[in-house]
C-alpha cells in the first residue's frame, strides 16, 4: 500500500515537472512602471517581484511573458518597459500590456506619450 502510494506521488511529481517546465520561462522579468514604485516588494498570485533600481524584478514567473507583464502592469500602472529572459517588448507588446493597467487606457496611453524614444 505504501509502495503504491509512493508510486503515485513520484509519478504525480513527474507529471506536474513535465508541465512546470512547458508553463515557466527561464531568466528574469524587468517590468518598469510610469510612476515612482511605493512598494518595495509586489506580489502577482505566486510570484515575488523585488524593487531594483527603479524596476520590478521576478525570476521564474510561472506563466507566460504577457501574462507576467500585464499582472505588473495592473498592480502598478503603465509599464515604460518590460523585459522577459533578456527581450524587451516591442512598442505593439508593452501596448497589449498596458491595456491591463492599472488606472485603465489612459494611463497607459499617458505612460506611452511619455516613453523615451529607442535610440
Amino acid at each position: 500500500m505504501i509502495r503504491m502510494l509512493a508510486k503515485s506521488v513520484l509519478a504525480s511529481a513527474a507529471l506536474l515537472a513535465s508541465f512546470g517546465a512547458h508553463a515557466q520561462t527561464n531568466g528574469a522579468y524587468v517590468a518598469t512602471p510610469a510612476e515612482t514604485p511605493t512598494k518595495t516588494v509586489l506580489m502577482t498570485r505566486d510570484t515575488p517581484w523585488m524593487l531594483r533600481n527603479g524596476a520590478y524584478v521576478a525570476t521564474n514567473a510561472p506563466m507566460r511573458d504577457m501574462a507576467a507583464c500585464q499582472l505588473v502592469a495592473r498592480s502598478t500602472g503603465a509599464l515604460t518597459a518590460f523585459t522577459a529572459n533578456g527581450q524587451a517588448f516591442d512598442a505593439a507588446a508593452l501596448d497589449a500590456c498596458n491595456a491591463k493597467a492599472k488606472g485603465g487606457k489612459a494611463v497607459a496611453a499617458k505612460a506611452s506619450a511619455n516613453a523615451a524614444p529607442a535610440n
